[in-house]
């Protein structure tokens, strides 16, 4: 999913994200399949989103 089409409400916090991210190199074994990249690569832009808006709501 895009991050654009993402919502404010439907958005993890960076956190929970970080924890996705960590639990996929464990599945993975350190070394990601093109699959697992893809999703990696999708949940680093959705968790620099959330550290943005946890950033924005901060200040």
């Amino acid at each position: 999913m895009s991050p654009d089409f993402l919502t404010p409400s439907s958005l993890r916090s960076a956190a929970e994200v970080n924890e996705q991210i960590r639990a996929l190199w464990v599945r993975a074994g350190g070394t990601l399949s093109a699959q697992e990249r893809a999703e990696y690569e999708l949940l680093v832009v959705e968790w620099a989103s959330a550290i943005r808006g946890e950033v924005i709501e901060a200040a």
